[in-house]
């Protein structure tokens, strides 16, 4: 191979390479962003359930009726 190409194909590796770390940076913040709002589905999910187990014991008459 003559000394371009090889210069060439270290250049393009190189590109490829920091390519690559930037792609996984954005893939673990994505990741990090996920299990946030997952964490958050959960907590919200498990308040309304408390509210609505809340409401349905505030709505039921009393045994004297």
């Amino acid at each position: 191979m003559s000394d371009l190409r090889l210069s060439d194909m270290e250049i393009r590796l190189s590109h490829q390479e920091k390519t690559i770390a930037e792609l996984s940076d954005v893939i673990s913040a994505q990741w990090k962003k996920i299990d946030a709002l997952e964490r958050q589905m959960r907590r919200l999910s498990e308040e309304m359930q408390a509210m609505d187990g809340a409401d349905a014991h505030a709505q039921q008459k009393p045994p004297h009726y």
